[in-house]
């Protein structure tokens, strides 16, 4: 099948359907674990440290619940909370990604349910998220201070915003809105400011990370830690900044937001492959490893489909809806699991971290991002950010 620049919503439909049907195959599997990374019998290794991608599972089956009903899909949820109830407790674990983290657990289950466990779960979490706010520099802060025992010293890392934590302020703007505390809101507003001005290159490419001085806010360097070079384009980093910032101006209505997100999608627009999936970096020399990432490919849709349903632009709107719907086909015809039963995921092809060799794989994160993508190109727009 060819990438189509309409939606066929019976090829959505089913693919949907197909999805569904993976994840309540594997819930009896995975039982109260969370996905980290495929291996390559197509099951999925489990997370056993606290990694930042255990909520993608839940978010998955908090997607199901919310479009079937299927108890089956909520008791596998909520089956979820005691791990992420204990881990809100184990505040070593704690960096920027909380918002990934308890939105897509303690806040999708509120939003569904009204639980006020779960409540209390998101709210706490994003108090520990505006916490590691630097008003010096008006940034989260990505990672704590990490200490190497091989070689008996500190990496500094209190210094450091990343492109992924756009994605985590929704978590923020919820809570702010939730309670009523506009601080919250104030801290998520300043910190995606400070990305548009330094992660956000002129051209609308974006730097993975940028390092600032920790005390005095300085702001120093533009970095990468998953790209190929500090001066490329790393592929997922890229997506997260359109679904981020799409996220933003839907909150905020703040015009720098939303023309940020154009900005960035219009990069996206300009350098895709022929058949829209894209590789892990959008600067790649011909020496470098030529893989793909199917996760960014499903971020970029989600996040495209969303800005345009926040956009008065019909005509910029409809180009970002068939950019989205082009990638969606092409990961449906070529990137999914479903010509294997036992698969414990559902696309192909992602790029974990390829400094690291972890390449050509599945990714809970891609998994999650591919329901929602296929949910928003029916046309749902009630998500948990």
């Amino acid at each position: 099948m060819s990438a189509s620049t309409a939606a066929d919503p019976v090829i959505i439909a089913a693919s949907l359907q197909q999805a569904f049907g993976t994840i309540r195959r594997t819930i009896p599997h995975m039982g109260t674990d969370q996905p980290m990374i495929g291996n390559p019998d197509l099951t999925y290794v489990r997370s056993k440290s606290h990694f930042w991608v255990e909520s993608f599972w839940s978010g998955q089956l908090w997607l199901a619940f919310a479009e079937t009903g299927d108890a089956v899909f909520f008791d596998a949820a909520r089956a979820q909370q005691p791990y992420f109830a204990e881990r809100l407790n184990e505040a070593a674990s704690h960096d920027h990604d909380l918002g990934f983290l308890y939105t897509l657990s303690a806040v999708a289950d509120y939003k569904l349910t009204g639980d006020p466990e779960a409540r209390r779960m998101g709210l706490v979490a994003a108090e520990y998220l505006a916490a590691r706010f630097n008003s010096a520099g008006q940034f989260i802060c990505a990672w704590n201070d990490r200490f190497d025992q091989a070689t008996n010293s500190w990496t500094r890392l209190r210094g450091k915003m990343i492109v992924d934590c756009m994605e985590n302020l929704g978590l923020l703007f919820w809570a702010a809105n939730e309670t009523n505390q506009s601080y919250l809101r104030d801290i998520a507003i300043a910190h995606a400011e400070t990305t548009a001005r330094y992660i956000v290159r002129p051209d609308g490419s974006t730097y993975h990370s940028y390092d600032f001085d920790p005390i005095s806010g300085e702001p120093l360097r533009g970095v990468t830690v998953q790209g190929f070079a500090d001066e490329s384009c790393w592929s997922r980093g890229q997506a997260w900044a359109i679904h981020g910032f799409a996220n933003a101006f839907a909150y905020t209505n703040l015009p720098l937001f939303r023309e940020t997100a154009c900005r960035l999608a219009d990069y996206v627009l300009a350098h895709l492959p022929a058949d829209a999936i894209p590789y892990w970096d959008y600067r790649l020399p011909d020496s470098a490893p030529q893989y793909r990432d199917s996760s960014a490919a499903a971020i970029t849709a989600a996040g495209l489909f969303f800005l345009a349903d926040n956009l008065d632009d019909d005509q910029r709107a409809g180009s970002y809806r068939s950019t989205a719907t082009r990638i969606l086909h092409s990961l449906i015809a070529d990137y999914t699991t479903s010509d294997t039963p036992h698969a414990e995921g559902l696309l192909l092809h992602g790029a974990g971290h390829v400094n690291q060799g972890m390449a050509d794989t599945m990714l809970p994160y891609g998994d999650y991002f591919y329901v929602e993508a296929l949910l928003r190109a029916l046309g749902r727009r009630q998500f948990f950010w």
